[in-house]
């Protein structure tokens, strides 16, 4: 393959995959001002937040395992043109209800976009080449996580909300366009839905309707109260499946899931990714409110103060695979982890000061810890047999979605719960929202801080790579 092609294809996917990241926190900082204009109440706001990453959790196993049955370029064209369509809709809804169903079909598109593009990744470049795919991936996902907020605050205050999505527009276009062209027609397909390798369909259905009710109970529990009809349906549906799907994910009609969870260092990632995703996703959402609303700054303002984030992770990322060879993958991961936290705690305390200075350093902490951990994410996708790299590409993406779903749902009822107890105590509501923004950090460094030991345990041990292994560590065509 020539290196224009190779470019080709990793530039495609870079182009996409940072279009799918960007929505996942680039309406943060656009909240306060779509909740004015569309008259939408605090659920409904988590709700314009929490759906597209809960769509894009619920299919991305789906997404993978498409990718391995009807190919990956054919998934990946597909979702690029699912996404820009919804993306459209979004910019032109006038109503609560609208934006959230065009914020779930964006969900969707996304859901196909990921797994593909990690197993193009895995699969139709030079070997050579795939260690710095994968890096620059995993650097532009995060990148586009942390510039999220500073787009979103210029656009919206100078555009309004709606061109945080007319954007997508042009973009999804270029990438559509550019994968028709760069990315080979021909794929190796994976196996069909009869194959033992195949997850069930009817598994993957339960997953995501068990998931879905979780959210709906955490999210509208603290506003309306745990004791109503629907949210204690919603919860024993919850259970039920969730109870199913323990039992029934290792059966005969669902081994690929087994081969995967075999891997230590595939299921330490997942549940590394689940914790960050669970400390860090929540604090976008309360820290965009708690700037605007608390500190009363613009949009732009706003959108700005997380430059930090995303400078001190683009500054740091280029030196992470040094560091990673000259300390080890698991002691770098470890470390960052536990600066996240650090960087969580440092906003707790700088925000009693009432000054944007003083949320700078933790601010900045988190994005430097963020950038040490990506090794975690680049090992864990390495680690997935070849016949199953899809699958564990949307495995891996769908936990981090709905670790940030859940998140949300989670840091809000701490935030909800804790401001709810100020204000019947008569703490003024600045001070109540302020309680409660304190406690849902502290929560959140708690679970991010977790992580470190895991990250010890699943990277401890580096693989060694013949010249004609497979990335996961197995030769060509063998399964780890």
């Amino acid at each position: 393959m020539s290196r224009l092609r190779t470019l080709g294809i990793v530039g495609t996917v870079l182009l996409s995959s940072f279009l799918t990241a960007l929505d996942n926190t680039v309406v943060n900082v656009a909240l306060p001002q779509i909740s004015r204009e569309l008259d939408l109440d605090e659920a409904d706001l988590k709700w314009v937040a929490a759906v597209y990453p809960l769509a894009l959790a619920s299919f991305l196993l789906a997404g993978g395992q498409l990718s391995d049955s009807k190919g990956r370029r054919w998934t990946l064209l597909t979702g690029i043109a699912a996404f820009t369509a919804s993306s459209l809709c979004c910019g032109l809804s006038e109503t609560g209800s609208l934006l959230v169903a065009c914020r779930g079909a964006q969900g969707i598109g996304a859901a196909l976009i990921l797994p593909a593009s990690l197993a193009i990744l895995s699969h139709d470049i030079p070997p050579r080449a795939r260690t710095a795919g994968f890096g620059a991936t995993m650097a532009i996902l995060a990148s586009a996580l942390a510039l999220g907020p500073v787009i979103s605050g210029m656009v919206t205050q100078y555009s309004g909300w709606e061109w945080l999505f007319f954007m997508n527009v042009p973009l999804g276009l270029i990438s559509f366009l550019a994968c028709a062209v760069a990315v080979p027609r021909f794929s190796v397909k994976g196996p069909d839905s009869r194959s033992p390798f195949a997850v069930s369909t009817h598994l993957l259905a339960l997953a995501s309707a068990s998931c879905a009710a979780v959210v709906y109970c955490l999210i509208e529990g603290p506003t309306y109260g745990f004791t109503r009809p629907p949210i204690i349906i919603a919860g024993c549906f919850a259970m039920i499946g969730l109870t199913v799907i323990f039992f029934n994910a290792g059966g005969s009609r669902n081994k690929s899931l087994t081969v995967l969870f075999c891997q230590r260092t595939f299921i330490g990632g997942v549940i590394t990714q689940l914790l960050w995703g669970l400390g860090v996703s929540g604090v976008y959402f309360y820290t965009s409110q708690f700037l605007q609303n608390g500190l009363r700054l613009s949009p732009s303002a706003a959108g700005l103060a997380f430059t930090p984030v995303a400078s001190a992770l683009l500054l740091t990322a280029p030196f992470v695979a040094a560091l990673a060879r000259r300390f080890g993958d698991h002691r770098v991961t470890a470390a960052g982890l536990v600066l996240v936290s650090v960087g969580l705690l440092l906003i707790a305390l700088g925000s009693v000061h009432g000054a944007l200075t003083h949320l700078l350093p933790g601010l900045s902490a988190i994005g430097v810890g963020s950038a040490l951990a990506l090794p975690m994410t680049t090992r864990a996708l390495e680690s997935a047999p070849h016949h199953l790299s899809g699958l564990a590409a949307g495995l891996f993406s769908a936990t981090r979605e709905l670790s940030g779903v859940f998140g949300i749902a989670l840091v809000g009822a701490v935030v909800t719960f804790v401001q709810a107890a100020s204000l019947a105590a008569d703490v003024s509501r600045g001070d109540a929202f302020l309680a409660g923004y304190q406690m849902g950090l502290c929560i959140a460094a708690v679970l991010v801080g977790a992580a470190a030991p895991v990250a010890v345990w699943a990277l401890r041990d580096r693989p060694v790579r013949g010249r004609d292994e497979h990335p996961s560590g197995a030769p060509t065509g063998e399964r780890n």
